[in-house]
């Protein structure tokens, strides 16, 4: 299993436009945020223990923040062909499983990830209500425990989201946040081979 650090696209950036169908068979797109506090913008998947590690935190921290008005949205790019656990069938599975009340997006073509230059599962961006970037890094410093090949485990030391929320709560409270932010580190990306 690769592991990579996000890239940590430069702060100040626009959210890129994005046009995608949501595992419930809509379409979303970035203009659909207009009016949000806050968007978060993640690149996750189905299989990566990095994501399954944070998944019941991030399910929880979503629900409390869109309350807040902060807007969560994930995006998964990995290919399926290679990886059927992230097929866009196994992704509206997954949504339910994990409980998340946030549109989860499949990006077939991986041209959104590479608009965010977007390398890991997961990658995490927080854009304000200009929808520029002010956080992108990780969800907090906790990490999967690996017992064995393809076996993990997170009871020891569940995720919290406290990085995320740091930058969500200061965001919020029209607070500075700072820019001295710690790349998030998951598994890579799953690209479709040329």
């Amino acid at each position: 299993m690769a592991t990579l650090a996000s890239s940590m696209m430069a702060l100040g950036t626009q959210a890129p436009a994005f046009n995608l169908k949501s595992s419930d068979g809509t379409w979303i797109s970035l203009a659909n945020y207009q009016s949000a506090k806050g968007l978060v913008v993640l690149f996750i998947c189905n299989h990566c223990p990095y994501v399954i590690h944070i998944a019941p935190a991030l399910a929880k921290l979503a629900a409390e923040y869109q309350q807040k008005g902060i807007d969560f949205v994930a995006i998964n790019s990995n290919d399926a062909s290679q990886y059927p656990a992230d097929s866009f069938a196994n992704m509206h599975l997954e949504k339910q499983k994990q409980g998340y009340t946030f549109s989860y997006l499949y990006d077939p073509e991986q041209s959104v990830a590479k608009a965010y230059d977007a390398v890991c599962t997961p990658d995490i961006f927080l854009f304000d209500e200009q929808q520029k970037l002010v956080y992108r890094g990780q969800f907090d410093s906790t990490r999967p425990h690996r017992i064995s090949s393809g076996n993990y485990d997170s009871s020891q030391n569940p995720a919290t989201g406290e990085d995320l929320a740091a930058a969500m709560d200061a965001l919020l409270n029209n607070q500075p946040i700072n820019p001295d932010q710690t790349p998030s580190i998951g598994c890579s990306i799953k690209w479709k081979q040329d």
